[in-house]
């Protein structure tokens, strides 16, 4: 197969800025994955100021957002498109678009429904793409992210000298909860904190957003982000460290106690996975696809109850031998997804839109 794949994301910076996170990652591990696993294509990766060649069959779009003009008003080839989640739709309360966020949803519905498959990443944000764009769910697969490779449970005997070199790095406390995630409304960080605050178990948050100073704070998708600022600057039992590097993230997981991610709704919740496969025990809700991810490997709270994350917290907190279940159980886990067969299953959808 030719198959075009727009990568605009890694290199234009002002574009959904995602080359840190989300849609940067994806994009990055699919480019890999399919260039190791299925050499036999050939990829053409370009950026919207390319002019796609000739031969192309097949052109995938691997990012979408609703409130932003991301695909083209114009379709010469079979075309696939990656819409992750659809959450600012789900809960517009939460996320409103103003009257050219409505516009440029209408834009980008009507271009999202003329393309011949879309992939998604869980079935709960498959159900969404079809009750908010009518897109027919036979047309729609659901291809599951993966963690990173580097992401792993260090061995007995590196383990000590890596979890020293970190916590001396960062100032880490000796036993802790650990989030890493954005801050958004949907990650429930305000009932996260209220519940961490009830104990005396420091939490370390890791997230580009969370340490940001200059952002629009009369913007209502920055309200939790605001509130978030103000409830750790009242708690010292908080850490903030803000984006780091890959290589000391994983040395965070394997050193925390527990990963917790109290979500009120996810498309799908990758840093369950990269807790999970460095052997970190995870705290999770059921909300959205959660537990499409996080299977019978997770200890479940209730997203709006602050004393049941309280109560989870401190019941796995203290409970080495739960702490060591639920470790093997992510590990187990977590080995259902991979990046091979995320490769495989794209490729799947590129063969259906030629055929259709």
């Amino acid at each position: 197969m030719n198959i075009a794949i727009d990568v605009t994301p890694l290199n234009d910076n002002r574009l959904l800025s995602h080359k840190v996170r989300g849609t940067g990652f994806y994009i990055q591990n699919l480019k890999k994955s399919l260039l190791e696993f299925f050499p036999e294509n050939n990829y053409q990766f370009f950026t919207r100021e390319d002019k796609l060649e000739k031969n192309s069959e097949t052109v995938h779009y691997p990012y979408f957002e609703p409130f932003f003009l991301t695909l083209p008003f114009s379709k010469k080839l079979k075309t696939v498109v990656t819409v992750h989640d659809l959450t600012p739709l789900v809960f517009p309360e939460h996320f409103p678009s103003g009257i050219k966020g409505k516009i440029k949803w209408q834009i980008q519905k009507q271009n999202l429904l003329r393309s011949d498959r879309i992939i998604t990443d869980s079935e709960s944000s498959k159900k969404d793409i079809t009750k908010f764009t009518g897109y027919p769910e036979k047309k729609i697969d659901v291809v599951y992210l993966a963690a990173g490779d580097e992401f792993r449970k260090f061995k007995i005997e590196d383990l000590r000298l890596k979890k020293n070199d970190i916590k001396l790095k960062y100032n880490l406390p000796e036993k802790f909860v650990l989030y890493v995630g954005d801050v958004t409304w949907n990650k429930n960080l305000p009932r996260l904190i209220k519940a961490v605050s009830k104990t005396d178990i420091p939490l370390v948050m890791v997230g580009k957003a969370l340490a940001e100073k200059n952002y629009d704070r009369s913007n209502p998708w920055n309200s939790d982000l605001l509130l978030t600022q103000e409830l750790i600057s009242k708690n010292p039992n908080i850490k903030v460290l803000g984006f780091i590097p890959t290589d000391d993230l994983v040395s965070i997981y394997n050193s925390a106690s527990i990963f917790v991610m109290p979500s009120l709704y996810e498309g799908f919740g990758l840093p369950i996975l990269e807790a999970m496969q460095s052997g970190c025990p995870v705290i999770t809700t059921k909300e959205g696809s959660l537990e499409e991810v996080a299977g019978n490997a997770a200890y479940y709270v209730d997203a709006k109850n602050t004393d049941s994350i309280s109560d989870g917290i401190s019941e796995v907190f203290e409970n080495s031998k739960l702490q060591n279940e639920l470790s093997a159980k992510g590990i187990e886990q977590a080995k259902k997804f991979s990046w091979k067969k995320t490769a495989t299953e794209t490729i799947r959808a590129y063969d259906k839109a030629l055929k259709e």
